[in-house]
């Protein structure tokens, strides 16, 4: 199978060349190209066929078609008789075949059907009846290297000759459990197949081999990082816990106990704790990694939690002091503000053990912030600090369990995959009686009742966010910028409130000041780009405007309405749009729909996919030949939850009918520890 694709019969250089082009260099390279679609040639009636639908029809040509030219481009014209319906076939740009559609000429069409106007816009026309031809024809990525007929022809050379050298990779005993095809014959239904379920059922076969594949990488590094990493035995005081718990003033949802016993549970165990907990916007994440952190306290060990900016670090500290002081557990604070004086304080007490629970910001990871005995570290949206960063911290400690949160919510599919290495945690429920936050989706020409609705909340003692795509004005995008926001609301409020302004282009401690100064109440508005932090808590903030909101996907949407919602009163978001496209519009109607963080995260990557989930190409993501993040999250499910049976037990290392599983995983590296992405 590592034979040169030249050993392909008419393959000379030149050919060989355009494949090389493509990545295919052997004929198994070949084999394992793909198609990305296909066409389906199926002949249909006309009379059963919807308007604008693809058609393939099989019809007699009745007249001499009629050629015109529009400049170098041309139409064809030419009627025909199909069954009983006689239908005009139309072709651009290919004039040429006028000579050979003589009427009496028998052909096979294939093309939009206009039922209107009984047209048929034809995109490829075959001379002869359709029993000569196949009905499904593979569509490749062929980037305009080689001809498609070509490269078909080539394929079918390459199957016939060597098709049966590919060994089998899956096990009988998984091809009979899901009833998959075998490897020859899912290899000749993905490029040659008889029908749509050939088509479907060698598909449904490789989506599940790579998912199990991929599943195996991720599991088998699991498990070697978690063999070689020996981690903390937390045995936690499970009556004082149990008190703590009591001693909060609202008791904890559903969601939260599940989580909190997924914490307890990774802590007790020799492994070392690796959880990304997902968390909606008011979830109660910060309440489960208390009781996390004081479980720990109770047997003895320290506790870090550390969050990207000062503001909420001290949003952090704040909850942390109320909730521990009542417990004996001392806390302390580290950031770039502390003074020195009380910043070596704090060390001291730190390395002496006189402090449990330390939180703060970039300031933990520095060279001379020494804990005792560090056993349980919490990073706040993770996915704001580096790697290096997070493994500063936690080699701070000797093995310390790790858990890393995240507002964001991150649907379920991408989840198994970005984070695959780690075990994830999600708060799917809202406390009960917190109020849903009223989405409503205005025109531009409207914005003069929005400000009406704005001054009502201003005027009852509320403060209000307005969020801008841009800084300034720009000439490629027509979109309100905040600069320019900022100077109209500035004029149109005078004298009644005040307005600020935040943007990217502001230094760390300018957006801090402006942040304390909205927090404080000092300001009513605060007119802002996406910098506005995640997670900061301004519970008299119960209005949000956000502009252009059509330029935001969902899950950027849901976070900036995060934002209010936070106190006792009802709050409100206003999303001005005029979108243009139909995804724009999808996206305003599904934010006015739904609070629900999870489903918005799931209708993005609906929209989006999975490559842009993220805002750009995520290393965590693979990408699959056949498989589909979107639509094959149950195929994905499964192959998870084989891979976790299979990597944990002797059979699969042992025996035989897991060999080329095995060795697979061999190739890829995993068993020698090297990292995947």
């Amino acid at each position: 199978m590592t034979e040169p694709v030249s050993n392909l019969k008419g393959v000379g250089k030149e050919t060989a060349e355009q494949l090389a082009s493509l990545g295919v260099h052997t004929i198994e390279d070949l084999i394992w190209m793909f198609p990305y679609r296909h066409e389906d040639f199926t002949l249909k009636n006309l009379a059963e066929t919807p308007h604008n639908e693809k058609v393939t029809i099989e019809a007699r040509v009745e007249s001499v078609p009629a050629v015109t030219f529009m400049g170098k481009k041309s139409r064809l014209t030419v009627t025909v008789l199909a069954g009983r319906h006689l239908v005009k076939v139309v072709m651009f740009n290919q004039h040429y075949l006028k000579q050979k559609l003589v009427p009496g000429a028998i052909i096979t069409v294939s093309g939009k059907w206009d039922r209107g106007r009984q047209v048929v816009a034809g995109s490829s026309i075959k001379f002869g009846p359709k029993q000569d031809q196949g009905d499904f024809e593979p569509v490749y990525s062929l980037r305009n290297t080689i001809h498609l007929n070509r490269f078909r022809k080539l394929m079918r050379q390459a199957l016939d000759e060597a098709g049966h050298c590919i060994s089998e990779t899956l096990p009988a005993s998984m091809r009979e459990q899901y009833k998959l095809l075998p490897m020859q014959e899912a290899l000749e239904g993905v490029h040659f197949p008889k029908d749509t379920e050939h088509v479907k059922q060698a598909r449904r076969r490789f989506v599940f081999e790579e998912l199990l594949v991929f599943q195996l990488r991720i599991q088998a590094l699991r498990k070697a990082r978690r063999d070689s990493e020996k981690g903390l035995s937390i045995n936690y005081d499970l009556v004082k816990l149990r008190d703590f718990i009591a001693m909060l003033p609202y008791e904890l949802t559903g969601a939260q106990k599940r989580v909190v016993n997924e914490i307890c549970k990774d802590l007790k165990t020799a492994h070392r704790m690796n959880r990304l907990l997902q968390g909606d916007v008011g979830s109660g994440k910060t309440v489960v990694a208390a009781i996390g952190l004081y479980a720990a306290v109770t047997a003895g060990y320290q506790g870090a939690l550390m969050a990207p900016t000062e503001i909420l670090a001290e949003q952090h500290a704040e909850n942390l002091y109320a909730w521990f002081e009542p417990m004996g557990v001392r806390v302390a604070l580290l950031s770039g503000s502390t003074k020195t004086k009380a910043r070596r304080d704090i060390l001291e007490r730190l390395a002496n053990g006189e402090i449990d629970i330390l939180i703060g910001t970039h300031a933990l990871i520095q060279p001379g912030v020494a804990f005792k005995n560090l056993g349980f570290v919490i990073t706040d949206e993770q996915h704001r600090f580096g790697v290096e960063q997070r493994r500063i911290l936690r080699d701070k400690g000797e093995n310390p369990d790790v858990l890393f949160m995240t507002a964001t919510p991150i649907p379920r599919t991408l989840a198994i995959t970005a984070f695959g290495e780690m075990d994830v945690s999600i708060i799917d429920e809202l406390p009960a009686g917190r109020k849903q936050i009223e989405t409503h989706w205005m025109k531009h020409e409207q914005l003069g009742a929005v400000l009406t609705k704005m001054e009502a909340e201003l005027k009852a003692g509320r403060q209000a966010y307005v969020i801008c795509p841009l800084i300034e004005e720009s000439d490629k995008l027509d979109v309100q910028n905040a600069v320019e926001v900022y100077e109209q609301l500035t004029t149109y409020f005078l004298g009644r409130f005040k307005v600020g302004l935040m943007h990217g282009r502001l230094s760390a401690d300018e957006k801090d000041l402006v942040m304390r100064a909205f927090s404080e109440g000092e300001l009513n508005i605060l007119v802002s780009t996406t910098v506005v932090e995640v997670g900061v808590n301004v519970p008299n903030a119960t209005f949000m405007l956000i502009y252009d909101a059509e330029r935001f996907g969902l899950a950027q949407l849901h976070q900036l309405r995060g934002r209010v919602g936070r106190g006792e009163h009802q709050s409100y978001c206003v999303l001005l749009a005029d979108p243009k496209t139909d995804e724009g519009k999808e996206r305003m109607m599904s934010m006015t729909e739904t609070n629900d963080g999870f489903r918005l995260a799931e209708k993005d990557l609906e929209l989006r996919g999975p490559g842009d989930f993220f805002g750009k190409k995520q290393s965590g993501l693979p990408e699959f030949k056949m498989a589909d993040l979107v639509h094959d999250y149950r195929a994905l499910d499964i192959a998870r939850q084989d891979a976790v049976r299979l990597i944990e037990s002797e059979e699969f290392w042992r025996a035989d009918e897991y060999e080329s599983l095995r060795q697979m995983l061999e190739r890829s590296g995993v068993l020698e520890g090297e990292r995947i992405d």
